[in-house]
């Protein structure tokens, strides 16, 4: 029989090509099986890959190369070596305790009989048995090319399902930037593997929805786009400018896809522009792609280009409407104190309630109403006299009582919204001066009858303001404060929600800390 190896070319994949190398890891006790097996596949290529060999001699040298190196495509496996069964307790450890399912296992045994093929294809999760004296050349380069497209195909499959679990997490709460985020990273992904495995990519916009959002800039300047989301070597590059990120030949064509609205490709990356109604437009940049892109591989660009788009546009109006509506709710909530507050008294307020909400075990949804109605828990005041509120000399008890009835003014003017977020702005406004013993007001609420909101809101009002500068006082110290807080504790305020405040003092009190997210 011939023994030569005719390496053909696989025109089958020629239109996909992959970079780096395909590892292959030999295990075999016999020198000489590594040394004919790297010779016979010593030209090997498939899809412009060639192969990196790692030899090892024995299972326990077999098993460390297997748990650092999670890429091997394929391994070439003796049966027989330390132990009769050597090869077959390695191939076990592969799939159950490496827990690896995608390398491709090919046993090869000088002693067949030892291990019947027949009771190991049934016992072990292996994809190949073969004696060596059988495996010329020639099948070992068809057996390798076998199993290097089906590893090929099991990665490719698995980016998919990756990239699909993202979108599908994402969908739920498709409206909030994170899972924005994870939602065009799933369609990256899926993408970036059907057009044949690239690990890089970037998506950049003039218009990132964040806490710090950049403007809408009309004109085409590369200046104006910056990172929102990427993978491989972009994936610390969010927040990043354009021209920071790429340069030469790649930045120009960044520049011409965004000025002709258009899609540009060369030998290793692609650039498509996805054209928006709300900004200057985004572009999708994806690096290490096949050479040659397929009609069909252009068309699943271009419907991605169009429809992540419409996600971002949409997310970016939604942002809008959360930006105004949560500036209307500050200055409303300005207008209310009827005292002299500094400029961050309502920021530390929403910020306090943030920390010792989440503290308390608040999941998000709740965290951002919270946040979101805490600053109108004073809004009753729009109705209360002014006089009263702004009294130099002592309060009378008919001010008093005129001042106290601020929370039945604010609980009348939100009660009976079917907005979640009203609801609670109602409840907070009328209950943020109730007592934990039941001695505070409106109503006399004990304990946890008193909403959990209504009650963080007590605690985190109470601090702002010993914390701040007012006409009548000087702001207290962080120890004095939370010593007067502690004092309270179990009388006025709730002792859980007293505790969570001087667990995370730190947190509130530093000032580097985003005082709204």
């Amino acid at each position: 029989m011939n023994d030569e190896l005719l390496f053909a070319d696989d025109h089958e994949d020629e239109s996909v090509e992959y970079q780096g190398t395909w590892k292959i890891l030999i295990v075999d006790d016999e020198p000489e099986i590594h040394a004919v097996t790297k010779l016979a596949l010593s030209d090997f290529e498939f899809q412009n890959r060639n192969l990196e060999f790692i030899s090892v001699f024995n299972g326990e040298q077999a098993r460390e190369v297997l748990l650092k190196e999670r890429d091997i495509a394929v391994v070439l496996l003796d049966v027989v070596m330390e132990t009769d069964d050597a090869g077959l307790r390695i191939a076990d450890f592969i799939r159950n305790e490496a827990n690896n399912h995608f390398i491709r296992i090919i046993l090869r045994t000088g002693q067949p009989g030892q291990a019947p093929e027949r009771d190991v294809i049934i016992n072990y999760d292996i994809n190949d048995y073969k004696s060596k004296t059988e495996l010329t050349a020639q099948k070992l380069f068809t057996v390798v090319i076998a199993a290097l497209r089906s590893y090929r195909d099991i990665v490719a499959i698995d980016e998919n399902r990756i990239g699909l679990e993202k979108i599908i997490s994402a969908s739920a709460n498709l409206f909030q930037t994170h899972s924005l985020e994870n939602f065009i990273q799933g369609i990256v992904q899926q993408l970036s593997s059907l057009l044949g495995g690239s690990r890089n990519a970037a998506y950049l916009t003039c218009a990132v929805a964040g806490p710090h959002p950049i403007a809408n800039n009309q004109k085409h300047s590369l200046d104006n786009l910056f990172v929102f989301t990427g993978q491989g070597e972009y994936q610390q590059a969010a927040g990043k400018a354009l021209p920071a990120v790429l340069s030469g030949e790649h930045l120009e064509a960044c520049r011409v896809a965004l000025i002709d609205k258009t899609l540009v490709y060369a030998d290793e990356y692609l650039v498509a522009y996805c054209d928006s109604n709300t900004s200057c437009g985004s572009l999708l940049y994806l690096s290490g792609l096949p050479k040659r892109l397929t009609d069909g591989q252009k068309t699943l660009v271009e419907m991605f280009s169009k429809n992540v788009q419409i996600a971002f546009d949409n997310i970016m109006l939604t942002k809008d409407i959360e930006d105004t509506q949560r500036e209307v709710i500050e200055r409303l909530s300005q207008s209310t104190e009827g005292r002299e507050i500094n400029d961050h008294y309502i920021f530390r307020t929403v910020k306090a309630c943030r920390i010792l909400g989440k503290a308390l075990g608040l999941d998000d949804i709740q965290l951002n109403l919270l946040t979101s109605a805490a600053p109108l828990h004073n809004v009753g005041n729009l109705c209360s006299p002014t006089r009263a509120l702004y009294k130099q000399d002592g309060l009378s008890p008919e001010d008093v009582q005129l001042i106290e009835r601020h929370t039945e003014f604010g609980y009348q003017l939100l009660k009976g919204s079917n907005r979640p977020l009203i609801k609670v702005a109602a409840i907070i406004a009328k209950e943020h001066h109730e007592y934990w013993n039941g001695q505070g007001y409106p109503d006399g609420l004990q304990g946890e009858n008193i909403h959990l909101y209504s009650r963080i809101v007590a605690v985190a009002v109470a601090y702002t303001i010993l914390r701040s500068d007012t006409a009548e006082n000087q702001a207290w110290s962080a120890q004095k404060t939370l010593e007067h807080m502690q004092a309270r504790s179990a009388s006025q305020f709730d002792p859980n929600v007293v505790a969570m405040l001087t667990d995370n003092i730190g947190k509130i009190e530093d000032d580097t800390l985003d005082w709204v997210r």
